[in-house]
């Protein structure tokens, strides 16, 4: 399965995208779209699509910045660019911006069918490439035994420094600055260490990995506070999302504190590290990702569960919003995107896409049994502007039309999914 995640503001573009593609017959399957940017970007977060497609011109955050973000945070998303206009220079932005394939409206099934396996496959054949590269390689085995020395309680003042100016010279660069290191156990650890060095290879840079006798330690580079903070957050996700794909079992992830310089990389892990300790210690009864934030009240469990309990409450009182975004509820309970996104979908279950798609389904459920309002006003009244979305995701959820709902309800004659 490919998940693919659309971004446009023509509704009818998304519409036709979304009912001409031939999805069920197909390896790809829709897990979301939206009308900008500032709205896609932490549904992206939430649904770790394998492709972005999206469009240029939209109003608020455009596809440039959308892409360039995408980019920075989650660089292994496969992207394709759809535009009205036959300019070069949003292709050479593209192209810079790690743009796969670039398309000129109007876009036919086939023409995207092919553009998605274009890009599946270079995604595939790069994962081949990583794979086949010989694990024991010099340059490899002496970037992470650097790496592994600014873990190390032993450091003297200045070690830090000397080493990220070492590997400067070696070509790689760790100058960043804001750190956060992630301390990741997992079983079998070769095999999960393998796809964790992979996940990094296709990160351009903003992380850094090296094994540990449990699997493996993240080394994060951010800008800032809320830039690494939000890496972190997006990198662990993703760490387990591929780690539980292939098979690995007993995923336990730490995310420490937020440091300035090198010199304090060691602290950083040092709270990943206790966290990922605690969390092994509880065994199944306990998330699989948290943070240093989440876990300065005792082990996490009881800030994780009354953020979670106010986000439901925050949902319940504005699902009928249909401008209601992910990072309004994380603001609502002063989190990050991405560390709200990883924590909400820790404690409820389901990603918070997810869980506000089925609150407003099942208040549609309500209204369809209840009334005899109009599928279109039904639509709005639960936070959907696009009628013709709503019944997509009706369809896709319920297993039957709206329509067909009501129709099946009162006689208890149908079965949903």
């Amino acid at each position: 399965m490919v998940k693919v995640f659309l971004v446009d503001d023509e509704i009818v573009i998304r519409e036709g995208i979304r009912t001409s593609f031939p999805w069920e017959e197909t390896e790809y399957v829709l897990v979301g779209e939206a009308p900008d940017g500032e709205m896609a970007l932490p549904m992206i977060r939430d649904t770790q699509p394998d492709i972005l497609v999206t469009d240029i011109r939209m109003p608020f955050m455009d596809g440039m910045a959308l892409c360039a973000a995408v980019r920075s945070q989650m660089p292994w998303i496969g992207i394709i660019i759809l535009s009205g206009y036959d300019e070069f220079e949003y292709a050479r932005k593209g192209i810079q911006l790690g743009v796969r394939e670039y398309m000129l409206k109007p876009v036919t099934a086939e023409e995207l069918k092919q553009a998605l396996d274009r890009v599946s496959e270079s995604i595939r054949k790069e994962q081949r490439e990583r794979g086949s590269r010989k694990s024991g390689s010099d340059q490899r085995f002496v970037t992470e035994k650097m790496l592994g020395s600014l873990y190390s309680e032993d450091q003297r003042d200045g070690d830090a420094r000397a080493v990220v100016e070492q590997m400067r010279a070696m070509g790689v660069s760790i100058a960043a600055p804001r750190y956060a290191v992630i301390d990741a156990a997992f079983e079998p650890v070769e095999t999960g260490y393998a796809e964790l060095a992979e996940l990094a290879e296709g990160s351009g840079g903003i992380v850094h990995v090296s094994p540990c006798r449990t699997g493996g330690r993240v080394l994060v580079l951010g800008d800032n506070d809320e830039d690494a903070e939000e890496r972190a957050y997006a990198f662990g996700a993703s760490i387990a999302t591929e780690l539980e794909r292939i098979g690995c079992g007993s995923i336990r992830i730490g995310i420490g504190e937020i440091v300035e310089g090198p010199e304090r990389i060691y602290r950083s892990l040092q709270s990943a590290r206790h966290i990922r300790h605690v969390l092994t210690d509880q065994a199944e009864q306990a998330p699989r990702i948290v943070g240093v934030r989440e876990f300065s009240e005792g082990n996490g469990e009881r800030s994780a569960a009354v953020m979670t309990a106010r986000a439901k409450l925050y949902l319940a009182e504005h699902y009928q919003n249909g401008s209601l975004m992910l990072q309004d509820a994380a603001a609502a309970v002063g989190m990050s995107n991405s560390r709200f996104s990883t924590v909400f979908a820790q404690e409820c279950g389901k990603t918070f896409t997810e869980y506000l798609t089925g609150l407003r389904l099942e208040k549609a459920k309500e209204l369809l049994r209840s009334t005899d309002r109009r599928s279109s006003e039904i639509a709005f009244e639960v936070g959907y502007n696009d009628s013709h979305y709503f019944s997509y995701l009706f369809k896709k959820n319920v297993g039957m039309t709206p329509g067909e709902y009501r129709s099946a309800k009162p006689d208890g004659g149908a079965k949903e999914k």
